[in-house]
């Protein structure tokens, strides 16, 4: 398997720093960019994105940041291995059905990614684990400026930056954090916060972005504008709405420890016997129950070193991890028990809930 070494390194949302944050898993920042005197992939020949790929490839692999990386093309990996870095995030939904003349640039620690040949020449990407924007930005800024000495960028004085979409020029960017939201849902007050954020440009999406569901509780919050401010402003302007749905969710958390603390705890205790006894389990039975044992965590109910494994399982009990981990072709059905099995495994490693008395 062409993607086999990645998955054997040290990842940063599998491995990452524990984060301060519990609510924020990660957060990121995305450049749309395009290459001056090309045309827009959409619209190119295969020869000429197949030029693009090379270039990218040979420029990009030199910039700080991306040395020693991996370089895949999209066309020489098969639907198991998209499917992967999808579940990763390390590669789109779009970029996942491309083939000739698509592929894609992944730092060693799989936290800075180029995208090549999508909707535009170039998806930029760095993400980090935790509420951690100023740190991403400053990464981003300086990969972006080092790409665009070796590959002049199509941009207007006028517009800013050219996008093959119109909502994504000026800045190209989109700055989004990946949120763990379990107080909001279980307390039913979810769509408020999403109706509220949208009236500020705002947008709410599921785990993997647009039309992705928000199983386990996760949630995508991403700017919606990219002309008309700069970086800086939209980054700023997110934040505020990002510490807002913080305070929301820990306020929504405290008043069900003060409500229905019983009632809470019974949802955790159950999920965490089901994850340790069950033989059978979907992928998003699996998440809503891991969403429930961080929860579980963030109260104090589990142990602090617990949350590197929880954050791995995340992404580790996803259908690509678990047919990647059954070494032969397996249906939903085995993969639901190959799942089970496997986070079996992993729970005889955390401790039962301690929950003092309730």
């Amino acid at each position: 398997m062409i993607i086999k070494p990645l998955l054997d390194s040290k990842a940063e949302l599998t491995h990452g720093n524990v984060t301060k944050c519990p609510v924020v898993l990660s957060t990121r920042i995305r450049l749309a960019r395009n290459l001056a005197a090309h045309l827009f992939p959409g619209w190119a020949a295969e020869s000429e994105r197949s030029e693009i790929l090379a270039n990218c490839f040979a420029s990009i692999g030199s910039v700080t940041g991306m040395k020693r990386g991996y370089k895949f093309k999209i066309e020489e990996l098969d639907d198991l291995q998209r499917k992967i870095l999808y579940e990763r995030h390390l590669i789109s939904r779009e970029l996942m059905s491309s083939n000739n003349g698509a592929g894609t640039l992944v730092s060693k620690d799989q936290s800075c990614v180029v995208m090549v040949n999508e909707e535009d020449h170039l998806r930029i990407q760095v993400l980090r684990s935790g509420f951690h924007f100023k740190r991403v930005w400053r990464t981003i800024d300086r990969i972006d400026s080092a790409i665009e000495e070796r590959l002049p960028y199509a941009f207007s004085e006028e517009l800013g930056y050219l996008t093959a979409c119109p909502t994504n020029v000026g800045t190209g960017m989109r700055a989004s954090a990946m949120m763990h939201l379990p107080g909001l849902v279980i307390s039913n007050q979810m769509e408020k916060v999403i109706r509220a954020v949208n009236q500020l440009g705002i947008v709410v999406r599921g785990l993997f972005g647009e039309g992705s569901d928000a199983s386990g509780s996760i949630f995508q919050i991403s700017n919606q504008m990219t002309l008309g401010e700069t970086e800086q402003q939209i980054i700023k302007r997110l934040s505020s709405v990002l510490e807002s749905i913080i305070e929301q969710e820990n306020n929504a958390r405290g008043r069900l420890l003060e409500a229905e603390r019983t009632k809470l705890f019974d949802k955790i205790a159950r999920a965490y016997g089901i994850l340790r006894s069950s033989h059978v389990m979907s992928s998003a039975e699996a998440m809503n129950l891991l969403s429930l044992i961080r929860l579980g965590l963030d109260i104090k109910l589990f142990e602090e070193e617990n949350r590197e494994i929880l954050d791995r399982l995340l992404i580790e009990s996803q259908p690509g991890h678990i047919q990647y981990s059954a070494k032969h072709l397996a249906d939903s059905e085995e993969r639901d028990v190959l799942r089970a099995a496997y986070l079996r495994t992993e729970f005889e490693k955390i401790q039962e809930p301690d929950f003092g008395d309730i």
